[in-house]
């Protein structure tokens, strides 16, 4: 009797060990290493990116109509991205061979609208799906075999910031990636937030009342810095 308890305690032990090996990372959390091949030689992610901010880029399936929407889409914005300290991987359950003949397919797609646009960032061929399963990029009940639209945007330390996900039939906003990373390091730097549909330069929120009596009084040059609506809502000037 002890030995069976013993042995069902074991299992029961490993089964939850493996769930939660098995469970897709959170805002929060490290970011999941992985080292695999792609379109730029080997990549060990995220430490080859030292300590930038990182973007993790999932699609379904190369040379598709939506996907090489998005990846010329990322490929027009690189000098935006490069220019936040932003350095990107984009991954799918593909042959490295398909992905470097999809890559020239895209750069001429690029040259045809009449710049000589190359592609920077590396795509990961996780053939084996072990990336994907990593980063909770198969949604079983859509598709086993192909990544859902998936964004992990990464801080410095290497800890997740944002997450979302996009079905395989609709493409994602790349001004809504670009927004949220100044967003994230807007926030992180000043130690604010941000209010709904807030864009660059817009005025911010503070997560309390940024002054006392006492320091308005030594400094009344705060009060035309801050204003206030409502109870709770505290902003502060971002514009001269």
């Amino acid at each position: 009797m002890k030995q069976l308890a013993l042995t069902f305690l074991i299992v029961l032990i490993s089964i939850t060990s493996w769930s939660k090996d098995k469970k897709a990372p959170l805002i929060g959390d490290k970011a999941p290493s992985f080292t695999e091949k792609t379109t730029n030689g080997i990549l060990n992610f995220p430490e080859d990116f030292g300590t930038n901010w990182k973007i993790l880029f999932s699609h379904p399936l190369d040379f598709t109509a939506v996907c090489t929407s998005e990846l010329c889409g990322l490929a027009r914005n690189q000098e935006k991205l490069n220019a936040l300290g932003v350095k990107v991987a984009v991954v799918s359950i593909d042959e490295i061979d398909r992905h470097l003949l999809w890559k020239e397919f895209m750069e001429r797609v690029l040259k045809d609208e009449g710049t000589n646009t190359k592609i920077e960032y590396p795509i990961v061929a996780d053939l084996s799906g072990e990336v994907s399963k990593k980063y909770g990029m198969l949604h079983h009940s859509v598709n086993d075999k192909r990544d859902v639209r998936g964004v992990f945007i990464i801080d410095p330390d290497n800890i997740i910031q944002a997450i979302s996900f996009y079905p395989m039939n609709v493409g994602r906003n790349m001004d809504e990636i670009l927004r949220t990373v100044e967003a994230l390091q807007l926030t992180q730097k000043e130690n604010v937030l941000t209010p709904m549909d807030w864009q660059p330069g817009d005025d911010v929120l503070v997560p309390h009342k940024p002054y006392t009596s006492d320091e308005l009084e030594q400094n009344p040059e705060l009060k035309g810095q801050y204003y206030q609506k409502g109870e709770y809502m505290w902003f502060k000037r971002m514009k001269k």
